[in-house]
């Protein structure tokens, strides 16, 4: 299992599975991450967080905790 996290900056994936429970998991939904959104990892902060994103044509940060829940390809 590949998750977002361990994705490096310049680089795509597409989302498989969300993990997770409840508000958390639909919070990520709201944001637009859902199974089979290409993501695309813009740059990653000097200490890993937050990681930026672009998801659907915006941009979006992400803290590391949440893109552990995100499994990829």
């Amino acid at each position: 299992m590949k998750t977002l996290r361990e994705i490096k900056p310049g680089q795509s994936a597409t989302v498989v599975k969300l993990h997770g429970e409840g508000a958390v998991k639909r919070r990520i939904m709201d944001m637009g991450i859902t199974k089979g959104t290409e993501v695309y990892v813009r740059k990653v902060a000097p200490l890993g967080d937050p990681i930026e994103v672009n998801v659907r044509s915006y941009e979006l940060s992400l803290r590391k905790a949440d893109c552990e829940m995100i499994e990829v390809q």
